[in-house]
Formats: structure tokens, C-alpha cells, sequence
């Protein structure tokens, strides 16, 4: 009985004496996140607290449904294939500010449409619109996923 009670009493100091790398990481979304759709592309801002590492980055995921214009040789203009897809977008790794906080704005990247969105290949499509509707914002620290929040797009 002195044995395991030594055993559960080491162990334990081990366990308190070295946590984990995720628990470092404490940033966070403050406030109210946003995001907005601008036509082909969603724009997400808000704030994030609480940053401990050296580096940090935020990602944007917005799902939606594209509409396509197929313009054929002769200038004419027709209705393409509509297609589901995901915009994604991001701030790029940054160094963490000393106040361990940031105000962000991260904007999607545009999409063109896929091939067979139109009714041949001498017709050129163009995505016109995206209606998105949710967006999932990612905080992530040294590499290691800190917060994720999904919002409405507005």
C-alpha cells in the first residue's frame, strides 16, 4: 500500500511539474466576430486576446454556392452551372504583439469557376455573385489550433 501511494504521489508531482504545450496556449476571440459578404469574396474582423506564443495567424473558411455567367464568342451572355465551394483566407503568420492583443480583418480569396461550368469550352465563365453562409474563424498559435468560432455571414 506504501508502494502505490509513493507510485500515484510521483506521478502526480510529474504531472503538475510538466504540462503540455497546449496548455501554453491561451488566445482567444473577445467580443463579437463579424463577417460579411461582399459579392465573391467574405471579409471576417473582430479581435483575439490572450496571445502567449511567438507567432499566431488567422484563418477564414466560408462555405457558399457560386453563380456562374457563361459569355460565349459572339458576346452573348447565359446563365452558367452554379457550384458549391469554400473560400478560405488568412493573415499569414504574424509575431505576436506585446500587449497579447490584435484587431483583425481577414478577407477569402476569389474563386474561378470549374471547368464544365459553361457549354463548351470556347465560352468564358464568370463567378457574378456568392451567396455564403456561414464562416468558421481559426486562431492558431506556434501551429497549434488556440480557438475556433462560426459566425453568420451577413
Amino acid at each position: 500500500m506504501k508502494r502505490f501511494l509513493g507510485i500515484t504521489i510521483v506521478a502526480l508531482a510529474v504531472a503538475l511539474g510538466f504540462p503540455t504545450a497546449a496548455l501554453a496556449q491561451s488566445g482567444h476571440f473577445v467580443q463579437t466576430q463579424t463577417c460579411r459578404d461582399t459579392g465573391t469574396t467574405v471579409q471576417c474582423s473582430g479581435k483575439v486576446a490572450g496571445l502567449g506564443g511567438t507567432t499566431f495567424e488567422i484563418t477564414v473558411e466560408a462555405d457558399g454556392v457560386a453563380s456562374v455567367e457563361c459569355t460565349n464568342p459572339g458576346g452573348n451572355v447565359a446563365p452558367g452551372q452554379d457550384f458549391d465551394f469554400t473560400a478560405e483566407g488568412s493573415s499569414d503568420e504574424l509575431p505576436t504583439p506585446r500587449n497579447g492583443q490584435f484587431k483583425y480583418s481577414v478577407e477569402t480569396n476569389e474563386t474561378d469557376a470549374p471547368a464544365g461550368s459553361c457549354p463548351n469550352d470556347s465560352w468564358t465563365a464568370n463567378v457574378i455573385d456568392v451567396e455564403f453562409t456561414s464562416a468558421t474563424i481559426t486562431l492558431t498559435e506556434d501551429g497549434v489550433v488556440s480557438d475556433t468560432v462560426t459566425v453568420p455571414v451577413s
